[in-house]
């Protein structure tokens, strides 16, 4: 495994949440941690917390200037950037009629742009450094499956695989991995969000909504867990070769197998 010790990662949209937590378990293993949110005083608090080991940024992932200047401001704290987590992220649920053209803007924006802009900024730090990398872009078990009412975020999702599998051909040479985290369902803010507003779509009930459309397709009817998710990016991060590139992991309760 690779050394963690004194590693430097940037996990975006962590001031909560799977970023958070991502972001405590590398912490743990002895990385220092870009604690990035588009929510600055909540970033300072999630860092304030974890210690001495995190710093915060003001980070806006759909805006260019301002993911330059987050990755430039980490690399400067902490000397280096080796490892990148694109995990911020929204949802939207609208069926594709009455989906406005904004709110499908706005999520891929955030989902693609934001995984591009900081997949660039970052990479250009590892090949300038020549000690290699790791890119781990969160995904979804939505890469791999659709789910009525939430077209940006299955199109934006599948359209994250395509991107590792360029970073991983492109970044080959330089040491540096690419790989997809595709999560099942995680009680985050945003999976409870979801719950009424599919309830209230579909006319059923949020009991309904989490047994029969969000969990059945599982083996044991049991939600991911943050620390699921956390466990297999320290796996990604640390992983030491090119043998793990370009692939997506489902952590999912068996909700979706390959």
């Amino acid at each position: 495994m690779m050394k963690t010790q004194n590693k430097v990662a940037l996990v975006t949209g962590s001031a909560a949440g799977i970023g958070r937590r991502i972001a405590e378990t590398y912490v743990e293993a002895g990385f220092q941690v870009g604690i990035a949110d588009i929510n600055l005083d909540a970033a300072t608090t999630t860092a304030g917390k974890i210690g001495d080991a995190a710093v915060p940024l003001r980070m806006d992932v759909t805006k260019e200037e301002e993911v330059n200047k987050g990755v430039d401001a980490l690399a400067q704290h902490f000397g280096t950037v080796d490892i990148l987590v694109s995990n911020a992220g929204i949802q939207h649920i609208d069926p594709i009629v009455d989906l406005d053209y904004s709110n499908w803007k706005k999520l891929l924006a955030i989902h693609l742009d934001g995984a591009f802009l900081t997949t660039r900024a970052c990479m250009r730090k590892m090949v300038d450094q020549g000690q290699g990398g790791s890119v781990i872009l969160m995904g979804s078990a939505h890469s791999k499956v659709a789910s009525p009412l939430k077209a940006p975020y299955v199109t934006a999702k599948h359209g994250l695989l395509g991107l590792c599998r360029v970073i991983a051909k492109e970044g080959a040479e330089h040491g540096i991995r690419s790989n997809v985290i595709c999560p099942g369902f995680v009680r985050t803010p945003l999976v409870e969000k979801q719950i009424p507003e599919q309830a209230e779509e579909l006319g059923i009930s949020e009991e309904e909504v989490v047994k029969n459309i969000m969990l059945k397709d599982t083996v044991d009817g049991e939600f991911t867990t943050l620390d699921d998710v956390a466990s297999v990016a320290l796996f990604l991060a640390a992983f030491p070769t090119n043998a793990l590139t370009g692939q997506s992991i489902l952590v999912s309760h068996g909700w979706f197998m390959e």
